[in-house]
């Protein structure tokens, strides 16, 4: 958090992140500035922000000047894109040159060219994090029910498995089940991966979700999230544990999603990934 004084930008996507931001930001007494998606962008953003400006995805020269016109400097980048309109968009003559440079058009590759383009024009892309502390769980988080030492087994064998899996970059999420792989996260994002591992651990359900952050993961474009619909996600299939990367995961809803955990019978924990996952004797009130 640099010039408080000057107008904070924001890059916005779907669901309820950006809104949480622009809050948050402004609790904090900074000006936001957003820039919005049609289709995309949770219209409720536009009375929770100081500025808005609605574009379609792939107008890479209006989001920059939307920017630079109005004297912001530093901007985040909150939210999703759905993943087939990074690649089924009507982009303009900037945003053809950049994707002509691009070896791999993946979310990232995408992403940081645009900040590399933003940076040409004197807007820098910067974390989010640091405004979103309250909403980051520690390590030993827990909700719902304690863990038993078979699914704390589970926990730390699927962290092998996500681990690898972000350090290949095809995704953030797996779902594990006594010692089996059942499903990995892919292009089609975190809820359907669990769909498809809940439904592939049979009737019993008892599966195990584990969201991470790939080594190195850049912040500033994509902050692993879980809310309220993660959690309704795994009850709905059966999933029984969702372990998330303590620090670097962003909890939304946070009453909602203790609430539903408690009811629903999920256990939801924060771990290191460099360390067993312990068992907890309680969840924290």
């Amino acid at each position: 958090m640099s010039d408080s004084t000057a107008p904070l930008g924001l890059i916005a996507g779907s669901r309820s992140l950006p809104l949480v931001f622009a809050d948050e930001a402004r609790r904090l007494g900074r000006r936001v500035v957003a820039v919005a998606f049609e289709g995309e962008t949770d219209p409720a953003l536009a009375s929770r922000v100081d500025e808005i400006v609605w574009l379609r995805v792939g107008q890479l020269s209006k989001m920059i000047g939307a920017f630079t016109q109005r004297g912001v400097g530093e901007c985040v980048m909150l939210g999703q894109i759905a993943p087939g309109n990074l690649f089924d968009i009507r982009p303009d003559f900037r945003a053809v040159s950049l994707l002509l440079r691009l070896k791999e058009k993946n979310a990232h590759t995408i992403f940081g060219a645009i900040a590399g383009e933003l940076a040409k024009d004197g807007v820098r892309v910067i974390e989010a994090a640091p405004w979103l502390q309250p909403w980051i769980p520690g390590p030993g988080y827990g909700a719902g029910p304690s863990l038993t030492p078979e699914l704390s087994a589970a926990v730390e064998y699927g962290v092998r498995i996500a681990r690898e899996v972000a350090r290949l970059d095809i995704g953030q999420c797996v779902v594990v089940k006594e010692g089996t792989t059942l499903a990995v996260e892919g292009f089609e994002g975190t809820d359907v991966c669990l769909e498809r591992g809940g439904k592939l651990a049979g009737k019993g359900g008892g599966a195990v979700a584990v969201k991470i952050a790939k080594l190195g993961h850049d912040m500033r474009f994509d902050i692993p999230c879980i809310g309220p619909r993660t959690v309704q996600t795994c009850a709905d299939h059966g999933i029984r544990v969702l372990a998330v990367e303590a620090g670097r995961t962003l909890l939304l809803d946070r009453p909602e999603v203790e609430a539903l955990a408690r009811e629903r019978r999920v256990s939801v924990v924060a771990f290191f990934p460099e360390k067993p996952v312990s068992v907890h004797d309680s969840p924290p009130s």
